[in-house]
């Protein structure tokens, strides 16, 4: 599968470390810090022309995850042209410095099921949650 990108800025390109890598790694394109327990959205300079059927999630890198920055990992919908943007959580004390060309997190393209949403529900189960069947 082909994915169209545009430009909009200067970024390095979209790449994967392996050839059967399910994401595809994405760097800062400045230096930025993320305040102790804040939520920080950087920009990438690219945008996607995802095909309909089809949505874009940024993964976190688990480089990152292991010094507490998350990814939030909200989904890139097909529609969506402008520019994508990978939204960081510092769950530290402290002020977690990013540099510019740093990896902060992997593009991953999934298949989506356009689901037809009915107001009915069968008789399966019960609607005990949260250990209802047992420890």
């Amino acid at each position: 599968m082909k994915i169209k990108y545009i430009r909009f800025g200067d970024f390095k390109p979209i790449e994967r470390a392996h050839y059967n890598d399910s994401g595809a790694d994405i760097f800062a394109i400045e230096d930025d810090c993320i305040p102790p327990h804040e939520i920080l959205a950087m920009g990438t300079g690219f945008g996607l022309e995802i095909p309909d059927g089809y949505d874009a999630v940024i993964q976190c890198k688990s480089g990152l995850s292991k010094d507490g920055i998350f990814d939030l990992n909200a989904p890139i919908d097909a529609g969506y042209r402008g520019e994508i943007h990978v939204i960081l959580h510092n769950s530290n004390d402290d002020y977690y410095y990013i540099k510019k060309g740093q990896k902060i997190g992997q593009l991953v393209i999934r298949p989506v099921i356009y689901a037809e949403f009915v107001d009915e529900l069968g008789e399966e189960r019960s609607d005990g949650a949260f250990g209802s069947t047992g420890k």
